[in-house]
């Protein structure tokens, strides 16, 4: 049986991941719109890998005989002034993230929540990589600028990304 703190704490979380995907729907949105199609297939997925991210945390409280409580998630941002500043939002999202995950973490810990431990230790990891992946293509797009071919090759680049 998961404990109410941890169970109150993992139904935020449920919220942040849910809310994460609503907010690269939201860039993919933005992406079509000013036609970057391969930017906008890679939020889309990414929208997709924060669906399952929350669909993991929700089958966790379902197994330890928890209730899923769903929260309304906010009104994502629409907006972003080039692919440099959606990635960057996107970055500082994904650092929100990591840090939501190490509070729970450091909750899991306190309250001796082992499953919970073991659990968050995949999201850890998994936060590893989204910064990773976020910076990376930070940094591309930092050195190609506003050259528009590079900017046509980065998205056939990003329109590659393997929709697991």
């Amino acid at each position: 049986m998961i404990k109410d703190k941890m169970l109150k704490a993992i139904n935020e979380q449920i919220n942040e991941e849910y809310a994460s995907a609503y907010l690269y729907l939201s860039m993919s949105a933005y992406f079509e719109s000013i036609n970057l199609k391969g930017f906008a297939h890679w939020m889309s997925v990414q929208a997709k890998e924060e669906m399952e991210h929350g669909d993991k945390f929700f089958k966790h409280i379902i197994e330890r005989g928890g209730r899923v409580l769903l929260k309304a998630i906010p009104e994502p941002a629409t907006e972003w002034k080039s692919p440099l500043d959606a990635f960057h939002a996107t970055l500082k999202h994904e650092q929100h993230i990591t840090a939501c995950i190490h509070k729970l973490m450091d909750l899991a810990h306190a309250e001796k929540d082992y499953a919970a431990i073991g659990l968050l230790q995949w999201f850890v990891d998994e936060q590893v990589e989204e910064e990773a992946n976020a910076e990376e293509i930070i940094a591309k797009l930092e050195h190609i600028g506003e050259a528009k071919h590079a900017i046509y090759m980065m998205d056939r680049e990003l329109g590659a990304r393997k929709d697991d």
